[in-house]
């Protein structure tokens, strides 16, 4: 059995899924009973705990013989990361207690930067769970090509991609949610030894100006990439109602200044097969 974490979010449905799909039993692990009833018709087992309650999660966790770590997104976090730190420490205590035989966690693209940014709060994950008395693995994820999500109104009415991530013939690498799920799932059912971790990218690097592209083929219109001035970006942030903006404009920092890189490099990483011209598409077929 495996337990999975963030069963309600995007990339940890993936990994229930998968998981179910092949034969495995599964224990969808969330903090909200009503959302259960969809998987337990999938023929999950259910179980119900906060991320911070480390008694829950290890009730969650027990018996299993792998979880799957997902930290809840934090995209405003307070000074310090008080909130993902708890949250790690809950995790933490809880695998002690449950003692699966092996953890993988959602961890990120950069995750190992001394520079304190947005992606600091996976680093700090990756430095605890690293030191579990079990099996662990780290699968860094490229920039997800789903937050793409957000820009496709400004595309389709104005003809407008707002670009944070400069300059725009910068290519970046990225990856679709279902490929992050699907190498999780996978690894989920692989035998290693200590900890590990293992980088995933899409099957090739992509621009803005090439984002822009996409975007026009799949929208029938033409849109075209703008670079959001770096001077703006706090007074924007703030009047999106971000209480820390800092966090996130270093973690932008990072990817174009190239200090937010997988620690192996391009060729270092796992390449995986959706290309951003089908995210982009799948995206907007739903919405």
């Amino acid at each position: 059995m495996f337990a999975v974490t963030g069963v309600t979010g995007q990339v940890g449905a993936v990994v229930a899924e998968r998981l179910l799909a092949e034969g495995h039993a599964v224990r969808a692990v969330m903090r909200n009973a009503e959302k259960g009833k969809a998987w337990r018709d999938h023929g999950a087992e259910i179980a119900i705990a906060e991320m911070t309650d480390a008694d829950a999660l290890a009730k969650a966790f027990e018996g299993a013989e792998g979880v799957f770590v997902l930290l809840p997104p934090a995209f405003d976090p307070a000074p310090g990361f008080p909130q993902a730190r708890a949250i790690i420490e809950a995790v933490k205590a809880a695998v002690i207690a449950a003692s699966p035989k092996k953890i993988v966690c959602l961890s990120t693209i950069g995750a190992q930067a001394q520079q304190e940014n947005l992606l600091t709060q996976l680093g700090i994950a990756e430095q605890v769970f690293s030191a579990l008395p079990v099996r662990v693995a780290f699968l860094r994820a490229a920039w997800f090509m789903e937050n793409s999500a957000w820009d496709i109104a400004s595309a389709r009415e104005g003809g407008v991609l707002p670009s944070f991530l400069q300059p725009l013939d910068k290519p970046v690498p990225m990856v679709a949610v279902r490929d992050v799920g699907a190498a999780g799932a996978g690894l989920l059912q692989e035998i290693w030894t200590g900890s590990r971790i293992v980088e995933l990218e899409g099957p090739c690097r992509i621009t803005p100006l090439q984002m822009a592209e996409a975007l026009s083929l799949a929208l029938g219109r033409q849109v075209h990439a703008e670079a959001v001035a770096r001077e703006s970006w706090k007074e924007l942030f703030l009047s999106q109602g971000m209480q820390n903006p800092g966090p996130r404009m270093r973690m932008l920092d990072g990817f174009n200044e190239g200090w937010i890189e997988f620690e192996a490099g391009a060729s270092g990483s796992r390449k995986a097969k959706t290309d951003f011209e089908t995210a982009i598409r799948t995206l907007i077929e739903t919405r």
